[in-house]
């Protein structure tokens, strides 16, 4: 597969199918983007475990978090790496020691890693690099362009609300 370049159907799949996600490196400092990535995902109703060892036993983002993936007392969907890339093999070793295996590895920004990519997909996972599943799901159901980021018009007019609630989706 190319890692370079995502259609958005591959991306919004792996989101709509994915329920429990992993985040490993997740951090308590609310100034970094992993925590900022485990509340986001854990408002957007998935069921987010953090995972750091440093902090294992206690919580991030009022979430229990474990020490490692085998750890983890439930099944994962997702796998998402928040660590440097000379560790995601690592990460994606002990990933394919969980049963049952998780399906989607997702490696998230400046980390690449093309030797875990391949011993992942060689188990049957799908792999996501270089990107982040809050910012693709935000881009995906809308709402990032209600910022204006990558809505192509430049305007300091709020968006219409529309009657009722209003409820992002990445469902088209």
């Amino acid at each position: 597969m190319n890692h370079d370049s995502y259609e958005d159907a591959y991306i919004r799949g792996i989101l709509m199918a994915s329920r429990t996600v992993a985040i490993v490196g997740a951090s308590a400092n609310k100034v970094r983007p992993s925590y900022f990535v485990t509340t986001y995902l854990d408002s957007k109703g998935f069921d987010v475990i953090p995972v750091n060892p440093g902090k294992a036993g206690q919580q991030i983002a009022e979430l229990d978090t474990v020490g490692s993936l085998a750890e983890i007392d439930r099944p994962v969907d997702l796998v998402d790496i928040f660590r440097k890339s000379d560790v995601a093999v690592g990460v994606v070793q002990e990933a394919l020691k969980m049963d049952p295996l998780p399906k989607v590895i997702w490696m998230q920004l400046s980390v690449k890693n093309y030797e875990a990519a391949r011993l992942a997909e060689d188990a049957g996972l799908k792999v996501v690099m270089n990107r982040c599943p809050k910012i693709e799901y935000a881009r995906l159901c809308g709402e990032i362009g209600w910022s204006g980021v990558s809505s192509g018009v430049i305007t300091s007019r709020k968006p219409k609300l529309l009657k009722g609630i209003q409820r992002f989706s990445i469902v088209k």
